[in-house]
């Protein structure tokens, strides 16, 4: 484990617990202020940040970058491909998908922001809406947050960690505190998120028991539920994301699958598929106006409580499901990793909105009679119950409903473990076991102990506040990523190392000149190589240090018998023009440098005023790029 990530984020959580438990009332009036505060000051933020990762996402996947591979050029996919995308869309939305499937296509047809309420204008401005809410946009999110950490995860060898996305820009920095304090980040984040989801989670699994058998629905028969799934999901810790987490998103994909085609059989079928074509037609109609609409001429609160909610809230749960779809995406090309995480769920989310979304419209409209809306304003967790109580076979429907959403709650759980373990364990995949129960049994409580509280929407708008920072996050995560991608279509080095701020402060105000070069050499560069062969010599391989007139030069023969040569030198070059007047070379003083150059890249790199640790270090990275290939 790293300590400080997994104590820090272990402290923060208890202390943010606490407060939502014991002062239920007071946190959630300030964590809703904050929010409010939040979406209202930096809706424009969100909305233009999340359009500009679509674009980058599909710029990645479409230009030259899309034919890198997640992994070594050579590598194979973990997973098969049917396996790969029904552990994709159980990490992504499940819950999601059967909490509001029914509840937010009523909603907005009840209470649409432009069309007028009940009509059919209101029921096709219902589904666009659902199905901006749920399309690309959201799996761009995710998709951008997976495709860094897999990046450098798989192919660059760097842990499994959100800092690892920032090393082009924070260079070995990244192991220290700005790299933890970015872990505990998303450790805090998604152990409140995916809280918050369970909760909701176990109050539909209630709702439908209550439906179909007549349990109480109480908030301590919920908590009763939630340690019953949370048993079953430490059950599928336990075996490993290969067996639990597999073998269980495949089941319920299967379940989701079976479901959702019982209802568009005994449903309006014709119906359905007319709609299905058109709902894509305007979605694609409105595409562009929904992803840069903030109503900044004619202000209303549905912005806010809607969009914004949902763009925040899938920023909040990039860690987790951006962490997962990169753990189980070694071995595809970013090209196949982008298009399938943007267009696979999506469409079948937006097939599953439609049947469920569109049914339960056409039945509120005609035999319902108002009914479904009616149960959907009293309480969402009953929506789906009361809507299949309109179609043939309820009670084995809603038997199937329960056991997927519990399915879907075991998923999220043991899956969310593995991500927040592989984070607080800096990266790494073979954990003992004790960790994976520990965040599990976490989780678990979390979500209880809000539940009796009823401190559950304080913390759902405490993650949603935490959004605006990991979206800062975020965009640095894009940086580095293009920045690294680039690098390697081109074959060069991604340099992340400076000198010293004092010392590139003194060369900045005083150039250096030959004598300080060559002191620089004797005094720093030469013991730092020195170094270098004592610990190679130490593992066997034949070294040699040698000094030429102008520097000095390590060379490195390895088991294959490949040397491996690395040189630093000095080199001359005019200041920098002042004025006009000094813009012609010949009429420029010449400051000195000191260069190095190694076998695995070309171009010389500017090292002076490097540390004795900081050429240590460069040395090292280039004999592993160069070993590498």
């Amino acid at each position: 484990m790293n300590p400080r990530v997994f104590w820090g984020a272990s402290l923060i959580v208890g202390a943010l617990l606490a407060v939502a438990v014991i002062a239920p009332d007071q946190s959630d009036w300030a964590f809703q202020s904050a929010q409010g505060w939040v979406i209202d000051t930096f809706g424009w933020f969100y909305v233009g940040a999340v359009a500009g990762f679509l674009g980058l996402v599909l710029f990645l996947a479409l230009g030259p970058t899309g034919s890198l591979k997640l992994g070594p050029d050579d590598c194979e996919p973990d997973f098969p491909y049917a396996s790969w995308l029904a552990m994709l869309f159980a990490a992504g939305m499940g819950i999601g998908l059967m909490y509001f499937g029914v509840a937010e296509p009523i909603q907005h047809y009840v209470s649409p922001p432009e069309a007028e309420p009940g009509t059919f204008g209101a029921a096709r401005e219902a589904m666009v809406i659902t199905f901006t809410h749920y399309g690309v946009h959201a799996w761009a999110i995710y998709a951008l947050v997976g495709l860094s950490l897999g990046f450098f995860a798989h192919r660059k060898g760097l842990p499994l960690t959100l800092r690892s996305g920032l090393s082009p820009l924070l260079g070995k920095r990244t192991n220290g505190p700005i790299g933890d304090a970015v872990d505990i980040f998303a450790v805090c984040g998604t152990v409140f998120g995916i809280a918050t989801s369970l909760g909701f989670g176990v109050s539909q699994i209630n709702s439908g028991l209550n439906y179909l058998v007549g349990l109480p629905n109480t908030a301590l028969m919920q908590c009763a539920l939630i340690a019953l799934v949370m048993a079953a999901a430490t059950a599928s810790v336990l075996t490993g994301l290969d067996k639990g987490v597999r073998r269980l998103s495949e089941l319920n994909l299967t379940l989701a699958v079976l479901l959702m085609l019982f209802v568009l059989v005994v449903g309006p079928t014709g119906f359905l598929l007319k709609a299905l074509v058109q709902n894509f037609g305007l979605y694609l109609d409105h595409f562009f106006i929904r992803t840069f609409t903030l109503y900044a001429y004619e202000p209303r609160g549905w912005m806010a409580d809607w969009t914004l909610f949902y763009w925040a809230w899938w920023i909040a749960w990039s860690p987790f499901v951006g962490m997962f779809i990169a753990r189980i995406s070694r071995g595809r090309t970013v090209r196949q990793f982008i298009l399938n995480v943007l267009l696979v769920p999506a469409g079948f989310t937006f097939l599953w909105m439609t049947v469920f979304g569109n049914t339960a419209i056409f039945l509120d409209m005609g035999s319902a009679s108002g009914a479904i809306s009616a149960a959907v304003s009293a309480d969402l967790s009953t929506a789906l119950f009361r809507f299949l109580a309109e179609l043939p076979g309820t009670a084995i429907t809603s038997t199937v409903a329960v056991v997927l959403v519990a399915v879907f709650f075991i998923t999220s759980a043991d899956s969310g473990s593995l991500v927040i373990d592989t984070l607080a364990s800096g990266g790494a995949d073979d954990t003992p076991r004790w960790q994976r129960v520990y965040w599990c049994l976490l989780l678990g409580l979390v979500a209880g102990l809000l539940l009796l509280a009823g401190g559950l929407g304080a913390l759902q708008a405490a993650t949603l506040v935490a959004a605006l920072p990991f979206t800062v996050i975020m965009i640095a995560l894009a940086v580095g990523l293009t920045r690294q991608m680039n690098a390697d279509i081109a074959g060069r080095v991604v340099e992340t190392e400076g000198p010293p701020l004092a010392e590139q402060l003194k060369r900045l105000l005083a150039p250096a000149s030959r004598r300080d070069i060559q002191r620089h050499l004797d005094r720093v560069a030469v013991p730092a190589l020195e170094s270098v062969r004592e610990g190679l010599e130490g593992e066997g391989l034949t070294t040699e240090v040698s000094r030429q007139e102008d520097g000095v030069s390590l060379t490195a023969t390895t088991g294959g018998g490949r040397p491996f040569h690395y040189r630093l030198a000095a080199r001359d070059r005019p200041r920098p023009a002042m004025t006009a007047l000094d813009a012609p070379e010949r009429r420029r003083a010449m400051e000195w440098r000191l260069s190095a150059r190694s076998d695995d890249v070309a171009r010389p790199r500017d090292v002076t005023g490097f540390t004795h640790d900081q050429i240590v270090a460069d040395v090292l990275e280039h004999l592993h790029r160069w070993r590498l290939g």
